[in-house]
Protein backbone atom coordinates (compact mmCIF):
# COMPACT_ATOMS: atom_id res chain seq x y z
CA UNK A 1 0.00 0.00 0.00
CA UNK A 2 1.41 3.59 -0.76
CA UNK A 3 2.69 5.76 1.49
CA UNK A 4 0.92 8.76 2.19
CA UNK A 5 2.90 11.34 3.78
CA UNK A 6 1.13 14.06 5.64
CA UNK A 7 2.64 17.86 7.14
CA UNK A 8 0.99 18.74 9.86
CA UNK A 9 1.42 23.05 10.21
CA UNK A 10 -0.19 24.89 12.89
CA UNK A 11 0.12 28.75 13.26
CA UNK A 12 0.62 30.55 16.64
CA UNK A 13 0.02 34.41 17.36
CA UNK A 14 -0.93 37.17 20.04
CA UNK A 15 -1.11 40.43 19.23
CA UNK A 16 1.13 43.02 21.42
CA UNK A 17 -0.13 42.82 24.76
CA UNK A 18 -2.63 40.65 24.12
CA UNK A 19 -1.75 37.57 26.59
CA UNK A 20 -0.85 40.40 29.41
CA UNK A 21 -4.73 42.23 28.82
CA UNK A 22 -6.11 38.54 29.12
CA UNK A 23 -4.44 37.70 32.46
CA UNK A 24 -5.92 41.31 33.73
CA UNK A 25 -9.45 40.46 32.32
CA UNK A 26 -10.09 37.04 31.18
CA UNK A 27 -7.40 34.63 32.86
CA UNK A 28 -8.71 31.47 32.48
CA UNK A 29 -8.55 32.21 28.34
CA UNK A 30 -4.68 33.43 28.94
CA UNK A 31 -4.52 30.11 30.71
CA UNK A 32 -5.85 28.07 28.01
CA UNK A 33 -3.61 29.70 25.74
CA UNK A 34 -0.73 29.34 27.47
CA UNK A 35 -1.23 25.31 28.50
CA UNK A 36 -1.69 25.07 24.44
CA UNK A 37 1.94 26.13 23.45
CA UNK A 38 3.32 23.79 27.01
CA UNK A 39 1.09 21.11 26.18
CA UNK A 40 2.34 20.80 22.72
CA UNK A 41 5.91 19.59 22.71
CA UNK A 42 5.12 17.25 26.17
CA UNK A 43 2.15 15.50 24.09
CA UNK A 44 5.14 14.33 21.41
CA UNK A 45 7.99 13.56 23.62
CA UNK A 46 7.13 9.90 23.33
CA UNK A 47 6.71 10.10 19.71
CA UNK A 48 10.23 11.95 19.14
CA UNK A 49 11.21 8.77 16.21
CA UNK A 50 7.69 9.21 14.20
CA UNK A 51 5.56 12.77 15.18
CA UNK A 52 6.71 15.94 13.11
CA UNK A 53 5.08 19.23 13.19
CA UNK A 54 5.49 22.47 11.23
CA UNK A 55 5.35 25.63 13.51
CA UNK A 56 4.83 29.31 12.89
CA UNK A 57 5.44 31.33 15.65
CA UNK A 58 4.46 35.44 14.91
CA UNK A 59 7.39 37.73 16.37
CA UNK A 60 5.41 39.23 18.52
CA UNK A 61 4.37 36.01 20.09
CA UNK A 62 8.16 35.62 20.51
CA UNK A 63 8.75 38.61 22.01
CA UNK A 64 6.15 38.11 24.92
CA UNK A 65 7.02 34.35 25.54
CA UNK A 66 10.83 35.52 25.74
CA UNK A 67 10.07 38.83 27.67
CA UNK A 68 11.54 38.30 31.45
CA UNK A 69 8.68 40.39 33.07
CA UNK A 70 6.14 38.33 31.72
CA UNK A 71 8.05 35.33 32.15
CA UNK A 72 8.08 36.29 36.10
CA UNK A 73 4.05 36.85 35.78
CA UNK A 74 3.26 33.42 34.29
CA UNK A 75 5.62 31.33 35.93
CA UNK A 76 3.09 29.85 38.53
CA UNK A 77 1.06 28.87 35.29
CA UNK A 78 3.75 27.54 32.48
CA UNK A 79 7.50 27.88 32.35
CA UNK A 80 7.97 29.81 29.48
CA UNK A 81 11.56 29.72 29.04
CA UNK A 82 11.48 25.90 28.67
CA UNK A 83 8.67 26.12 26.21
CA UNK A 84 10.94 27.98 23.62
CA UNK A 85 13.47 25.24 25.09
CA UNK A 86 11.31 22.26 24.06
CA UNK A 87 10.55 24.20 20.88
CA UNK A 88 14.33 23.71 19.56
CA UNK A 89 13.69 20.12 19.32
CA UNK A 90 14.27 19.76 15.41
CA UNK A 91 13.38 16.18 15.60
CA UNK A 92 9.67 16.99 16.75
CA UNK A 93 9.67 20.56 14.96
CA UNK A 94 10.39 22.61 11.92
CA UNK A 95 10.12 26.22 12.81
CA UNK A 96 8.68 28.42 9.69
CA UNK A 97 9.41 31.65 8.84
CA UNK A 98 7.08 34.75 8.69
CA UNK A 99 6.24 38.13 9.51
CA UNK A 100 7.59 39.44 12.61
CA UNK A 101 4.24 41.57 13.16
CA UNK A 102 2.06 38.90 11.21
CA UNK A 103 0.68 40.75 9.10
CA UNK A 104 -1.70 40.36 6.01
CA UNK A 105 1.41 40.59 3.50
CA UNK A 106 -0.54 40.75 0.23
CA UNK A 107 -2.40 43.75 1.55
CA UNK A 108 0.56 45.96 2.99
CA UNK A 109 3.14 48.02 1.67
CA UNK A 110 5.77 46.09 -0.42
CA UNK A 111 8.75 48.46 0.76
CA UNK A 112 7.82 46.92 4.11
CA UNK A 113 7.70 43.30 3.28
CA UNK A 114 11.84 42.64 3.69
CA UNK A 115 11.67 44.17 7.23
CA UNK A 116 8.94 42.40 8.38
CA UNK A 117 10.56 39.25 7.20
CA UNK A 118 14.09 40.26 8.32
CA UNK A 119 13.12 41.13 11.86
CA UNK A 120 11.24 38.22 12.59
CA UNK A 121 14.32 36.12 11.30
CA UNK A 122 16.38 38.22 13.37
CA UNK A 123 14.17 36.88 16.79
CA UNK A 124 13.88 33.69 16.02
CA UNK A 125 17.52 32.94 15.39
CA UNK A 126 18.25 34.48 18.51
CA UNK A 127 15.61 32.14 20.13
CA UNK A 128 16.05 29.05 18.29
CA UNK A 129 19.89 28.64 17.69
CA UNK A 130 19.69 28.36 14.08
CA UNK A 131 20.69 30.48 10.87
CA UNK A 132 18.18 29.04 8.34
CA UNK A 133 14.49 28.10 8.10
CA UNK A 134 13.00 26.33 5.34
CA UNK A 135 9.57 27.80 4.71
CA UNK A 136 7.85 30.67 4.93
CA UNK A 137 4.08 30.95 6.67
CA UNK A 138 2.25 33.77 5.30
CA UNK A 139 0.78 35.31 8.23
CA UNK A 140 -3.61 34.72 6.97
CA UNK A 141 -1.87 32.63 4.22
CA UNK A 142 -2.26 36.43 2.37
CA UNK A 143 -0.10 35.51 -0.18
CA UNK A 144 1.04 37.04 -3.50
CA UNK A 145 3.38 36.34 -6.12
CA UNK A 146 5.11 39.77 -5.82
CA UNK A 147 6.41 37.93 -2.67
CA UNK A 148 8.58 35.11 -4.45
CA UNK A 149 11.74 37.55 -4.66
CA UNK A 150 11.89 38.58 -1.18
CA UNK A 151 11.36 35.07 0.21
CA UNK A 152 14.33 33.16 -1.86
CA UNK A 153 16.60 36.73 -0.57
CA UNK A 154 15.67 35.94 2.40
CA UNK A 155 17.05 32.18 2.33
CA UNK A 156 13.39 30.26 2.10
CA UNK A 157 13.28 27.42 -0.44
CA UNK A 158 9.40 27.10 -0.19
CA UNK A 159 6.27 28.91 1.25
CA UNK A 160 2.46 27.90 1.60
CA UNK A 161 -0.90 28.57 0.23
CA UNK A 162 -4.60 27.65 0.50
CA UNK A 163 -4.98 25.32 -2.55
CA UNK A 164 -7.93 28.02 -3.59
CA UNK A 165 -5.94 29.89 -5.25
CA UNK A 166 -3.34 27.44 -7.41
CA UNK A 167 -3.57 26.97 -10.90
CA UNK A 168 -1.25 24.89 -13.41
CA UNK A 169 0.70 26.14 -16.00
CA UNK A 170 0.20 22.83 -17.81
CA UNK A 171 -2.51 20.13 -17.45
CA UNK A 172 -2.63 18.62 -14.36
CA UNK A 173 -5.33 16.04 -12.82
CA UNK A 174 -6.87 17.23 -9.20
CA UNK A 175 -4.78 15.24 -7.32
CA UNK A 176 -1.70 16.05 -8.31
CA UNK A 177 -2.61 20.09 -8.36
CA UNK A 178 -3.08 19.36 -4.38
CA UNK A 179 -1.37 16.85 -3.06
CA UNK A 180 2.50 17.47 -4.92
CA UNK A 181 4.89 20.33 -4.00
CA UNK A 182 4.93 23.06 -7.35
CA UNK A 183 7.17 25.58 -8.66
CA UNK A 184 6.31 29.35 -9.33
CA UNK A 185 7.91 31.85 -10.71
CA UNK A 186 7.88 35.60 -10.57
CA UNK A 187 9.99 38.18 -11.24
CA UNK A 188 13.19 35.47 -12.39
CA UNK A 189 12.60 33.94 -9.44
CA UNK A 190 11.60 30.49 -8.31
CA UNK A 191 10.09 29.13 -5.19
CA UNK A 192 8.30 26.03 -4.10
CA UNK A 193 4.82 26.15 -3.65
CA UNK A 194 3.29 23.53 -1.07
CA UNK A 195 -0.22 23.88 -1.01
CA UNK A 196 -2.60 23.51 1.83
CA UNK A 197 -5.83 21.01 1.39
CA UNK A 198 -8.70 23.86 2.51
CA UNK A 199 -11.40 20.94 3.57
CA UNK A 200 -9.24 18.66 5.87
CA UNK A 201 -7.73 21.91 7.71
CA UNK A 202 -10.71 23.06 8.65
CA UNK A 203 -11.78 19.65 9.98
CA UNK A 204 -8.80 19.88 11.66
CA UNK A 205 -9.33 23.05 13.44
CA UNK A 206 -13.00 21.92 14.21
CA UNK A 207 -12.05 18.71 15.85
CA UNK A 208 -11.84 15.20 13.85
CA UNK A 209 -12.09 11.75 14.67
CA UNK A 210 -8.96 9.83 13.57
CA UNK A 211 -10.89 7.27 11.40
CA UNK A 212 -12.39 9.65 9.77
CA UNK A 213 -9.43 11.45 8.50
CA UNK A 214 -7.69 8.31 7.41
CA UNK A 215 -10.48 7.51 5.03
CA UNK A 216 -10.12 10.41 4.12
CA UNK A 217 -6.73 10.61 2.98
CA UNK A 218 -6.92 7.50 1.19
CA UNK A 219 -10.21 8.60 -0.75
CA UNK A 220 -8.20 11.79 -1.85
CA UNK A 221 -5.12 10.10 -2.78
CA UNK A 222 -6.06 6.54 -3.84
CA UNK A 223 -5.24 7.68 -8.05
CA UNK A 224 -1.91 9.36 -7.07
CA UNK A 225 1.08 7.82 -9.10
CA UNK A 226 3.23 9.76 -7.43
CA UNK A 227 3.96 9.62 -3.56
CA UNK A 228 1.57 12.27 -2.16
CA UNK A 229 2.35 15.16 0.25
CA UNK A 230 -1.24 15.98 2.28
CA UNK A 231 -0.95 19.60 3.79
CA UNK A 232 -3.26 20.69 6.72
CA UNK A 233 -2.66 23.88 8.31
CA UNK A 234 -4.79 25.75 10.74
CA UNK A 235 -4.37 27.72 13.72
CA UNK A 236 -2.56 25.72 16.90
CA UNK A 237 -3.83 28.40 20.00
CA UNK A 238 -7.43 28.52 18.73
CA UNK A 239 -10.69 27.45 19.23
CA UNK A 240 -11.59 24.74 21.82
CA UNK A 241 -9.92 21.60 19.86
CA UNK A 242 -6.62 22.96 20.63
CA UNK A 243 -6.97 24.70 24.26
CA UNK A 244 -9.33 22.14 25.77
CA UNK A 245 -7.53 20.80 28.66
CA UNK A 246 -9.12 17.47 28.88
CA UNK A 247 -7.39 15.07 27.50
CA UNK A 248 -10.37 13.13 25.68
CA UNK A 249 -11.33 16.20 23.84
CA UNK A 250 -7.98 18.05 22.56
CA UNK A 251 -6.31 17.73 19.08
CA UNK A 252 -3.08 16.44 20.49
CA UNK A 253 -4.61 13.29 23.39
CA UNK A 254 -7.29 12.58 21.30
CA UNK A 255 -6.42 12.78 17.73
CA UNK A 256 -2.80 12.88 17.07
CA UNK A 257 -1.98 10.06 20.13
CA UNK A 258 -4.16 7.99 18.08
CA UNK A 259 -2.89 8.33 14.27
CA UNK A 260 0.67 7.86 15.83
CA UNK A 261 -0.26 4.55 17.41
CA UNK A 262 -1.25 3.31 14.69
CA UNK A 263 1.57 4.22 12.50
CA UNK A 264 3.75 2.44 16.00
CA UNK A 265 1.43 -0.94 15.57
CA UNK A 266 1.75 -1.11 11.50
CA UNK A 267 -1.79 -0.22 11.09
CA UNK A 268 -1.67 2.72 8.84
CA UNK A 269 0.23 3.92 6.28
CA UNK A 270 -0.11 7.67 6.96
CA UNK A 271 3.83 9.04 7.35
CA UNK A 272 3.99 12.39 9.38
CA UNK A 273 6.67 13.70 7.20
CA UNK A 274 8.69 17.65 7.42
CA UNK A 275 8.52 19.28 4.24
CA UNK A 276 11.95 19.75 3.94
CA UNK A 277 12.48 16.17 3.76
CA UNK A 278 9.94 15.41 1.83
CA UNK A 279 11.32 17.61 -0.87
CA UNK A 280 15.35 16.22 -0.51
CA UNK A 281 13.78 12.60 -1.07
CA UNK A 282 10.85 13.41 -4.11
CA UNK A 283 11.33 16.85 -4.97
CA UNK A 284 8.87 19.41 -6.32
CA UNK A 285 7.13 18.77 -9.88
CA UNK A 286 4.83 21.11 -12.48
CA UNK A 287 4.74 24.71 -12.99
CA UNK A 288 1.89 27.02 -10.83
CA UNK A 289 0.54 30.46 -10.71
CA UNK A 290 -0.73 31.51 -7.44
CA UNK A 291 -3.89 34.09 -7.68
CA UNK A 292 -3.34 36.49 -4.75
CA UNK A 293 -5.94 35.83 -1.86
CA UNK A 294 -6.15 34.45 2.11
CA UNK A 295 -7.32 31.26 3.92
CA UNK A 296 -11.16 31.57 4.91
CA UNK A 297 -12.19 32.94 8.06
CA UNK A 298 -15.32 32.53 9.57
CA UNK A 299 -17.82 33.20 7.12
CA UNK A 300 -15.41 34.77 4.02
CA UNK A 301 -13.95 32.33 1.91
CA UNK A 302 -11.17 34.86 1.41
CA UNK A 303 -9.92 35.97 -2.03
CA UNK A 304 -10.93 39.09 -1.70
CA UNK A 305 -9.81 39.90 2.28
CA UNK A 306 -12.90 40.48 3.38
CA UNK A 307 -12.45 39.94 6.64
CA UNK A 308 -9.31 42.49 6.75
CA UNK A 309 -10.82 45.24 4.70
CA UNK A 310 -14.47 45.03 4.14
CA UNK A 311 -15.71 48.13 5.96
CA UNK A 312 -14.52 51.89 5.14
CA UNK A 313 -13.22 52.43 8.11
CA UNK A 314 -10.75 48.84 7.51
CA UNK A 315 -9.68 50.61 4.32
CA UNK A 316 -9.15 53.80 4.93
CA UNK A 317 -7.06 52.73 7.51
CA UNK A 318 -5.03 50.78 5.42
CA UNK A 319 -4.75 53.90 2.81
CA UNK A 320 -3.11 55.57 6.15
CA UNK A 321 -0.60 52.81 6.24
CA UNK A 322 0.53 52.94 2.47
CA UNK A 323 0.56 56.54 3.11
CA UNK A 324 2.74 57.04 6.06
CA UNK A 325 4.71 53.97 4.47
CA UNK A 326 5.85 56.03 1.24
CA UNK A 327 6.63 59.21 3.62
CA UNK A 328 8.87 56.97 5.97
CA UNK A 329 10.94 55.55 3.10
CA UNK A 330 11.29 58.70 1.38
CA UNK A 331 12.78 60.54 4.64
CA UNK A 332 15.13 57.01 4.65
CA UNK A 333 16.59 58.06 1.52
CA UNK A 334 17.16 61.63 1.96
CA UNK A 335 18.58 60.60 5.65
CA UNK A 336 20.94 58.43 3.83
CA UNK A 337 22.49 61.30 1.84
CA UNK A 338 23.82 62.68 4.74
CA UNK A 339 27.14 63.07 5.38
CA UNK A 340 27.85 62.55 9.03
CA UNK A 341 25.19 59.87 10.92
CA UNK A 342 23.12 61.74 13.44
CA UNK A 343 22.86 59.37 16.54
CA UNK A 344 19.48 61.58 17.13
CA UNK A 345 18.23 60.65 13.52
CA UNK A 346 19.01 57.15 13.72
CA UNK A 347 17.02 56.95 16.72
CA UNK A 348 13.58 59.00 15.57
CA UNK A 349 13.89 56.69 12.13
CA UNK A 350 13.82 53.86 14.24
CA UNK A 351 11.05 54.83 16.22
CA UNK A 352 8.89 55.50 13.34
CA UNK A 353 9.93 52.36 11.57
CA UNK A 354 8.79 49.36 14.24
CA UNK A 355 5.55 51.82 14.85
CA UNK A 356 4.63 51.79 11.12
CA UNK A 357 5.68 47.98 10.88
CA UNK A 358 3.40 47.57 14.20
CA UNK A 359 0.48 49.13 12.85
CA UNK A 360 0.33 46.47 9.95
CA UNK A 361 -0.16 43.96 12.25
CA UNK A 362 -3.49 41.92 10.76
CA UNK A 363 -5.70 41.79 13.98
CA UNK A 364 -5.67 45.15 14.06
CA UNK A 365 -8.24 44.56 10.37
CA UNK A 366 -9.31 41.68 11.46
CA UNK A 367 -11.90 42.20 13.48
CA UNK A 368 -13.76 45.03 11.99
CA UNK A 369 -13.76 48.58 12.79
CA UNK A 370 -12.95 47.15 16.90
CA UNK A 371 -9.52 47.44 16.30
CA UNK A 372 -8.55 50.19 13.99
CA UNK A 373 -7.88 52.33 16.20
CA UNK A 374 -4.53 50.25 17.37
CA UNK A 375 -3.63 51.20 14.00
CA UNK A 376 -3.65 54.75 14.11
CA UNK A 377 -2.31 54.85 17.50
CA UNK A 378 0.86 53.34 16.16
CA UNK A 379 0.51 55.47 12.83
CA UNK A 380 -0.05 58.82 14.99
CA UNK A 381 3.59 58.37 16.41
CA UNK A 382 4.94 57.53 12.74
CA UNK A 383 3.93 60.92 11.68
CA UNK A 384 5.25 62.32 15.00
CA UNK A 385 8.49 60.72 14.68
CA UNK A 386 8.55 61.82 10.65
CA UNK A 387 7.90 65.37 11.92
CA UNK A 388 11.00 64.82 14.09
CA UNK A 389 12.84 63.59 11.66
CA UNK A 390 12.17 66.08 8.82
CA UNK A 391 13.39 69.11 11.68
CA UNK A 392 16.94 67.08 11.93
CA UNK A 393 17.25 66.80 8.69
CA UNK A 394 16.70 70.32 8.00
CA UNK A 395 19.53 71.05 10.39
CA UNK A 396 21.61 69.11 7.87
CA UNK A 397 20.57 71.28 4.93
CA UNK A 398 18.65 68.37 3.71
CA UNK A 399 14.91 69.31 3.37
CA UNK A 400 12.44 66.16 3.24
CA UNK A 401 8.86 66.78 2.56
CA UNK A 402 6.19 64.31 1.68
CA UNK A 403 6.64 65.90 -1.97
CA UNK A 404 9.54 63.67 -2.13
CA UNK A 405 7.62 60.67 -2.55
CA UNK A 406 6.42 59.83 -6.36
CA UNK A 407 2.54 59.20 -6.05
CA UNK A 408 1.99 55.24 -6.82
CA UNK A 409 -1.28 53.17 -6.99
CA UNK A 410 -1.51 49.77 -4.84
CA UNK A 411 0.16 46.93 -7.02
CA UNK A 412 -1.91 44.95 -7.25
CA UNK A 413 -3.78 42.26 -9.54
CA UNK A 414 -7.33 42.69 -7.50
CA UNK A 415 -8.80 45.53 -8.43
CA UNK A 416 -10.76 46.17 -5.55
CA UNK A 417 -8.10 45.50 -3.11
CA UNK A 418 -8.06 48.54 -1.68
CA UNK A 419 -8.76 51.56 -2.52
CA UNK A 420 -6.08 54.17 -4.68
CA UNK A 421 -4.12 54.48 -1.79
CA UNK A 422 -0.67 54.21 -2.67
CA UNK A 423 1.11 51.79 -1.99
CA UNK A 424 4.87 52.08 -2.52
CA UNK A 425 6.71 49.25 -4.23
CA UNK A 426 10.57 50.29 -3.29
CA UNK A 427 12.46 48.12 -1.76
CA UNK A 428 15.78 50.16 -1.31
CA UNK A 429 17.82 48.81 1.41
CA UNK A 430 16.98 51.06 4.44
CA UNK A 431 20.28 53.05 5.88
CA UNK A 432 21.69 51.33 8.76
CA UNK A 433 19.88 54.18 11.34
CA UNK A 434 16.23 52.74 10.17
CA UNK A 435 17.09 48.94 9.97
CA UNK A 436 17.07 47.73 13.61
CA UNK A 437 16.92 45.11 14.75
CA UNK A 438 16.33 45.52 18.03
CA UNK A 439 13.42 43.28 19.63
CA UNK A 440 12.64 43.82 23.36
CA UNK A 441 11.65 46.50 25.39
CA UNK A 442 9.04 47.67 22.98
CA UNK A 443 6.84 50.26 24.61
CA UNK A 444 3.03 47.98 25.21
CA UNK A 445 0.61 48.48 22.44
CA UNK A 446 -2.71 49.82 23.98
CA UNK A 447 -5.13 47.12 25.51
CA UNK A 448 -8.08 45.69 22.78
CA UNK A 449 -11.32 47.43 23.11
CA UNK A 450 -14.09 45.69 25.38
CA UNK A 451 -15.48 44.36 22.58
CA UNK A 452 -13.23 42.21 21.29
CA UNK A 453 -11.57 41.43 24.80
CA UNK A 454 -11.98 37.94 25.65
CA UNK A 455 -12.91 36.42 21.91
CA UNK A 456 -10.72 34.11 20.18
CA UNK A 457 -8.24 35.74 17.31
CA UNK A 458 -9.59 33.54 15.15
CA UNK A 459 -12.62 31.95 15.72
CA UNK A 460 -13.51 29.49 12.87
CA UNK A 461 -11.28 28.64 9.80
Amino acid sequence: MQEIYHALVLNMHQPPSNLDYLLDHHEWEAREILFAYDRMPRALWDYQDIARVHLSLSGTLLETLSNPAFQERVYGIVDCGKVLWHLQNESLFEILGTGYYHPVMALIPEADWDEQIRRWQAIARHLFWRNRFNGFWPPEMGFDMRLIPHLKRAGYRYVMVDCEYVDPVDDMDWQELRYRPHIAEYGGEQMVIIVRDRELSDAQLSGMDYGWFYHELHERTKWCDFPPLVTTATDGDNGGWFRNVSEKSNFWTYFYHEALHEIRAGHSNMRPTFINEYLDRFGAHGQVTVRRGAWNTDAHHGWDFHQWQGSWAQRDTMVRVHDLSREFHAVVKTAARARDRDPELARVLDEAHWHLLRAETSCNFYWGDAWVHKSHSDLDSVAWHLGEARALLNTHGLPATPAEAPPETVASTETDALPEAAASTETDALPEAAASTETDALPEADAPPEAAAGTEHHPVR
